[in-house]
């Protein structure tokens, strides 16, 4: 139950930084990062390692 809700959170967390992520502060096309946030477990983690470009501190 504990990893279920470590799956959910990270999930939600992934598709919740995705939606609101400018398309050039991800690292390739958000289109292709939206089914993979849904590979449980390594979509999310994959996604907020790998696949944010850091945002810019102007």
């Amino acid at each position: 139950m504990a990893l279920a809700s470590v799956e959910v959170a990270l999930t939600t967390a992934a598709a919740v930084d995705l939606c609101f992520r400018p398309a050039g502060d991800v690292r390739g096309r958000k289109g292709l990062w939206w089914p993979a946030i849904f590979i449980q477990p390594v979509g999310p983690v994959a996604y907020l390692l790998w696949g944010r470009r850091p945002r810019s501190r102007t």
